[in-house]
């Protein structure tokens, strides 16, 4: 897609590559035994480890080792068998050991990529530069108390995935569309839940400007620590405005690290942009290279499930979807696999309509998420064949509909009890069709004069008298032919 900013003195293109820090899912630290959960009480969940007592040793946790090799297995990428932990020094009140033990030269994963669904039907590629494994920093607290900053190290010590893609995004969609998809396969995977609010899935945006249709790159700057999509792609508009007004002026972009204000609904520089010789990188004494086999991978290859891209190219070619249908089904495997069942033996377009317009509509109105959903697959695939063999009307279905997202209800026991059996008895819909032409000879007049479009107001007065229940094709058929007469 093209998205260019309109200055002054001609078009500028934006030129995006994400830095995506992911926690890895796993029950202890990257090294230590202490626990990872979410929620926990300030400083309970630390190791001596993590707290940097001297004499104090890593010891790698083999498990998020195999959770970041499966995630570069499913962002297609090669995977390095020898790779290296590093130090990367600098002073932080909450890094204790006064460095991070992360990657830099020899990392776990090499280059990847990452197949975005835009909104207008197309796609396109994002490479992916490396993934690395690292550790996680604490977490000051700056709203505990007016005059001071407090530490929580529960999160110091747990294991990250820094995922950096190429330059590859040209605009807030592109952005937008890469950080679902990845979250979308982390979550296949179960390698991260992606949870930006509770700061698992946390994004770093390198952003540059150029006049439109130049090569070149030029000066980037980094925006630090967003924690949502709606943000990154707010953030991508507002810093890149900025640097096409610092061209135009006359002056010239520096490469700094800045933060974004959603509040005020810009970007604002925090410190000069660091080089990685400022944090003297050398390989971690205490921890020896890492080595896999090509067996090690392999396995881990084999034990992937099915990911969102052929999971979408199944659905088109198995279930006659349209590619967006397939590609909103798919972007979670609990969605996709409520859908799977819903379609089991059915309309499978019918199906997606209903999950997508329907149900989804119901959710969000209720902030539930699938797996919460009142309304069960089996219980959706029964009103899809109410429908089908004529026992309800599609206008009613929606009835049954609203009443089964308000009590979890059967669809066969609520059309039972509310009555709502749809008429289909040609001779009880032929008295309304009657009725109706008999108490408005005037739009019958009209129907004579070559009105066509009459019909369907008729068809509202039949349904009218029959409260919604007569079938709405077997009702047009009769209209014509009585109107006819």
């Amino acid at each position: 897609m093209t998205y260019l900013i309109h200055g002054e003195t001609g078009d500028w293109e934006v030129v995006v590559g994400l830095e995506v820090h992911a926690q890895v899912i796993s029950c202890a630290k990257l090294f230590s035994g202490a626990a990872t959960d979410f929620g926990a009480e300030p400083n309970t969940q630390v190791s001596l480890v993590d707290a940097a007592f001297p004499g104090m040793l890593p010891v790698l946790n083999r498990y998020c080792i195999e959770q970041a090799v499966r995630t570069g297995v499913g962002l297609a990428a090669k995977i390095n068998l020898y790779s290296v932990f590093e130090r990367k020094n600098y002073f932080y009140p909450d890094l204790p050991a006064g460095y991070q033990i992360s990657q830099y030269q020899h990392p776990l994963v090499g280059e990847g990529v990452v197949t975005i669904d835009l909104k207008d039907g197309s796609t396109r590629e994002i490479g992916i530069e490396r993934l690395h494994v690292e550790q996680d920093a604490g977490k000051s607290l700056h709203d505990q108390d007016p005059s001071r900053t407090f530490v929580d190290l529960n999160r110091s010590g747990v294991a990250l995935m820094e995922i950096v893609s190429k330059p590859d995004i040209r605009a807030p969609e592109e952005a937008g569309a890469y950080l679902r998809k990845l979250r979308s396969i982390m979550r296949y995977l179960g390698t991260c839940d992606g949870n930006m609010e509770q700061g698992s899935m946390r994004c770093d945006i390198n952003v540059s400007v150029r006049p439109a249709g130049e090569n070149a790159l030029r000066t980037r700057a980094e925006v630090k620590n967003v924690n949502s999509v709606r943000y990154v792609m707010q953030a991508i508009e507002r810093e890149a405005e900025r640097q096409v007004g610092v061209y135009e002026s006359g002056g010239q972009v520096v490469q700094e690290t800045r933060l974004y204000d959603p509040g005020k609904g810009e970007t604002r520089s925090m410190r000069s942009k660091e080089f990685a010789h400022d944090y003297r990188y050398f390989p971690d004494p205490d921890l020896l290279p890492l080595r896999l086999t090509e067996a090690e991978v392999d396995r881990i290859r084999q034990s992937l499930p099915e990911l969102p891209d052929d999971k979408k190219e199944r659905f088109i070619a198995e279930y006659g979807l349209s590619p967006y249908d397939a590609s909103v089904l798919v972007a979670e495997r609990e969605t996709a696999d409520y859908f799977e069942q819903v379609a089991a033996g059915r309309d499978a377009k019918a199906a997606a309509n209903w999950v997508i317009t329907n149900l989804f509509a119901v959710l969000n109105r209720k902030g539930l998420g699938i797996a919460e959903s009142p309304i069960t697959p089996a219980h959706l695939g029964r009103l899809i064949d109410l429908i089908g063999n004529n026992t309800i009307s599609g206008r009613l279905a929606k009835d049954v509909f609203d009443i089964m997202a308000d009590t979890g209800g059967d669809p066969v026991a609520i059309v039972e009890e509310k009555g709502l059996k749809q008429i289909t008895d040609e001779g009880a819909i032929e008295a309304a069709v009657v009725q109706a032409i008999a108490a408005n000879p005037g739009q019958a007049a009209q129907f004579k004069a070559g009105q066509d479009k009459v019909v369907g107001w008729f068809v509202g007065q039949v349904m009218k008298l029959t409260k919604g229940k007569a079938n709405p094709q077997q009702v047009n058929e009769i209209l014509r032919r009585k109107l006819a007469e």
